[in-house]
């Protein structure tokens, strides 16, 4: 299980680092045509914003899986082993798996109304011009919150198997260094 989850969010992270090379060169052509032709698009610069809310959403679950989200490293760091195990899964179950179940609850009517919009053809770009899937962004909201807890439950099944397996088992994170 926990490498199926693990595989989820390493294939959550491919498709962010493609969103993230195709945010940079749409901005890079932007740029360009902007200040070089004298010409813009709404649609593309509303691209870049979708693709840079996808990144931040979709790349949540894979920014945990490699340790690399915030933490008070001021007791994680020189702590033993078996304590950063446990901190790992009381951090799931107390702070990770509350926040995001809140969140994806709360955004499940805001998500609704979005794709009933527009007489059910869901919500567009208030701007002239712009993208017609503001629904689709809007649903990343719920999507990310759900990856994010399925690789919080990566992160706890591993937790609970380190402190099986006993004080000398290194943390998922440090074996991946």
């Amino acid at each position: 299980m926990i490498e199926l989850l693990d595989g989820l969010a390493r294939w959550c992270g491919r498709v962010v680092a493609w969103f993230t090379l195709a945010m940079v060169l749409l901005t890079c052509g932007v740029v360009l045509a902007r200040y070089g032709f004298d010409a813009g698009s709404v649609a593309v610069q509303e691209l870049v914003l979708y693709l840079h809310a996808a990144v931040f959403m979709l790349g949540a679950g894979y920014t945990l899986q490699h340790d690399e989200h915030v933490r008070v490293d001021i007791f994680y760091r020189p702590a033993s082993a078996r304590h950063k195990h446990w901190i790992n899964l009381l951090g799931v179950l107390l702070l990770l798996w509350p926040s995001c179940g809140f969140i994806l609850w709360s955004s499940l009517d805001y998500v609704a109304a979005s794709w009933a919009a527009n007489q059910g053809a869901g919500e567009g770009s208030r701007e002239a011009g712009g993208l017609p899937y503001v629904y689709l962004l809007k649903t990343l909201i719920p999507v990310a919150m759900g990856l994010l807890m399925l690789q919080g439950l990566a992160l706890a099944a591993r937790s609970v198997r380190g402190l099986r397996r006993g004080p000398d088992e290194r943390t998922a994170q440090d074996s991946d260094r």
